[in-house]
């Protein structure tokens, strides 16, 4: 079972209210997640910032790898909630709190597992903290990526209960707009409506790819938002708007592969006329092979610990897409719970001894 004094830390890192809007507090819990894997260990930190996000790289040598062989990565940044929510509370083997499923005490074992083995293993290993996961991660992952960061291998500590994730979807937010012309509501003939203009083309985009009615391994839209200008009834509206959330597995040839210039010109042309669609960017699917060596021996520890290790695809997108899109491989491996970003989030402390274990099995049956 899981020790008292590892509780004591899991209740200080989950009482830090690391949420985007906070910026003190994502710069906080990176700060407290270092320390607590290189207490005067004598560790690289190397310290990364995007757009005012931080992340940082723990690694042994004064000189980063030209590639590392085993990557362990973990985000600290959590959803916004109310102040009660960071205030851990142990209810038999759940300790509820914001962050503890997603994903804090993920990383603060991958912190623990990397301070004792980062010095014993015969090949580079690198522990990766970033705090802007929940914002798409391309600030933190794909940063250092960008930078350089290379890898054989990268666990990812998503919870999964010990099963391992090797698909994830991409994700492309996008934006249609329409211009019409203003008129009296009582006489819709003498203006243009835009926003019929964006309902049309928000429909011919919806019978492209339809809402599943269960859940299936294709691409999705929700319509997230349909918007005018109007500030009165009885008024055409001269303006419109919509937004859009598309969510593709890496099979779909659509969007898998494409640039953003080309997945505007696809959705234009299912638009249909008068509509102009915006595409800020691509963020490409996840996938790792299932018989990869990385995969199978992950797997073979998580089995040692008596689970499945059974393969799981997200419809989510992750920060293993990164890594995926510069040709490196990539899983989510974390511990148990349920209530991600909700109010009953919690993580199940039956899943921590064992999720420890099966990733020191991991990295000790590592070869270069």
């Amino acid at each position: 079972m899981v020790d008292e004094a590892w509780l004591t830390a899991a209740y200080e890192l989950l009482r830090i209210p690391s949420t985007a809007d906070r910026p003190t507090e994502l710069a906080r819990a990176l700060d407290w997640m270092i320390e607590r894997a290189d207490p005067g260990a004598g560790f690289t930190v190397e310290r990364f910032e995007s757009r005012g996000k931080p992340s940082a790289l723990l690694y042994r040598g004064d000189v980063r790898p030209g590639r590392f062989r085993m990557i362990l990565n973990g985000h600290l940044d959590v959803v916004p909630a109310p102040d009660e929510l960071f205030t851990p509370r142990r209810v038999g083997d759940r300790l509820h709190a914001r962050g503890a499923q997603d994903m804090k005490l993920s990383a603060l074992v991958m912190a623990d597992v990397f301070r004792e083995l980062a010095p014993r293993v015969p090949y580079p290993l690198g522990l990766q903290l970033v705090t802007d996961e929940e914002l798409g991660g391309r600030d933190g992952t794909g940063h250092q990526v960008e930078a350089g960061v290379t890898t054989d291998f990268a666990v990812i500590g998503e919870m999964s209960r010990l099963d391992i994730t090797v698909e994830s979807k991409g994700l492309i937010d996008v934006t249609l707009t329409a211009e019409g012309r203003a008129a009296h509501g009582a006489y819709p003939w003498l203006g243009d409506n835009a926003l019929l203009t964006v309902v049309c083309a928000v429909q011919a985009i919806l019978d492209h790819y339809p809402v599943p009615a269960e859940e299936a391994w294709r691409t999705t839209v929700n319509v997230a938002k349909i918007d005018t200008s109007n500030a009165a009834f009885n008024q055409v509206p001269a303006s419109a708007s919509a937004w859009l959330n598309l969510r593709f597995p890496p099979t779909d040839p659509d969007f898998t592969g494409r640039t953003v210039a080309e997945v505007t010109r696809h959705l234009a042309r299912i638009a249909g006329p008068g509509v102009t669609v915006g595409v800020a960017h691509v963020d490409a699917p996840h996938q790792a092979e299932r018989d990869h060596p990385d995969v199978t021996a992950l797997r073979r520890a998580a089995q040692a610990q008596g689970y499945g290790g059974a393969f799981l695809r997200r419809h989510g997108a992750g920060d293993g897409r990164f890594y995926f899109q510069a040709g490196m491989a990539a899983v989510a491996f974390g511990i148990g719970g349920e209530g991600q970003h909700g109010p009953d989030e919690y993580a199940d402390l039956t899943t921590i001894p064992a999720y420890r274990d099966a990733l020191r099995d991991f990295l000790l049956s590592t070869r270069l």
